[in-house]
């Protein structure tokens, strides 16, 4: 392994992207932060830690930002009507920007020079992730591997990425008969991968609503 170049802070899940790029940017020679952020996922937030640790992580931010998220960003959207075509509740677009955020701040606290996410190069949440820390802090730097031709080139997909895990001992919760991908928050809950990425097995991307009125009253009360 090369001796450390920088420091990185890495926003951080748990599942298997963000897992293997953990170990990924450290066979890079990057010293690496991890950040998970709570925003009311049903997670063993402590199981996490282990792992990241377990995975070589230098250090592991854990932070439940969960009354942010509602205040400043779930309660706005729900007072601005804010629905995709009139059905689809934002939860991922709203939370993306929270956690950068709170990204950057590990960033300075840490005084890294970059910051990392394992949004794919073909989607939305990249530019969510970026912009909001190019904003906030223009002189930092992003690391966004699936952007890199020696990051995809070696992992086309997803199959790939469990062959690494596995040859690396990254424990996963995710098969080649059960690739997905979820993403939940206190808004909502959405999937993807597999095939729900098939055009002709309907939408990309199914989503479960969880009830947020209760949450945000109990946030706004008083």
């Amino acid at each position: 392994m090369a001796q450390p170049k920088s420091t990185v802070v890495l926003a951080y899940s748990g599942g298997l992207d963000t897992s293997c790029i953990l170990v990924w940017l450290k066979e890079q020679g990057y010293d690496v932060v991890t950040y998970l952020a709570n925003i009311g996922q049903k997670e063993d937030f402590e199981a996490a830690r282990k792992k990241a640790l377990a995975l070589g992580a230098k250090k592991v931010y854990i932070e439940d930002i969960s009354k942010e998220f509602v205040e400043e960003f779930i309660w706005p959207a729900v007072q601005a009507n804010a629905l995709y075509e009139d059905r689809y509740l934002l939860g991922t677009a709203l939370a993306r920007p929270c956690i950068a955020r709170k990204l950057v701040e590990i960033a300075q606290r840490e005084s890294a020079q970059y910051v990392a996410h394992g949004a794919t190069g073909k989607g939305n949440d990249q530019v969510r992730f970026e912009l909001t820390c190019y904003a906030l802090c223009p002189k930092i730097k992003v690391i966004a591997p699936w952007r890199l031709p020696e990051f995809y080139q070696r992992f086309p997909g997803r199959r790939e990425l469990m062959d690494y895990a596995k040859k690396h001992g990254i424990p996963v919760p995710v098969t080649p008969q059960t690739p997905w991908s979820m993403d939940e928050n206190l808004m909502h809950i959405s999937y993807e991968a597999g095939i729900l990425e098939n055009p002709k097995h309907g939408s990309h991307r199914a989503e479960g609503v969880s009830c947020i009125c209760s949450l945000i009253g109990n946030f706004t009360a008083g």
